[in-house]
């Protein structure tokens, strides 16, 4: 999700190779939302669902099948709802 406000933790963290942003449209969120709604009964905020549609990029980079990969769904999702139907 882009954010104008980044702070100097997460600028600190990159330029140490700590950590690494990656990119999702908002096609990509829409289509991870309509998956998670399916899959998993719930609702997700359209933030989480950025990073959920992260995965199909991510999942074919790890190194190997023990690879885990954590993502914090946290949020209410049915405030976003209308957002979703609407599109």
């Amino acid at each position: 999700m882009e954010y104008p406000g980044v702070g100097p933790e997460l600028s600190f963290l990159k330029e140490n190779g700590r950590v690494e942003f990656c990119v999702a449209t908002d096609e990509e969120a829409l289509d991870a939302y309509e998956r998670l709604c399916k899959l998993e009964g719930i609702y997700p905020s359209l933030e989480a669902t950025h990073a959920f549609a992260i995965l199909d990029k991510l999942v074919p980079t790890l190194p190997n099948d023990k690879s885990k990969v954590v993502v914090n769904c946290s949020g209410r999702g049915d405030k976003d709802a209308h957002i979703v139907f609407n599109r």
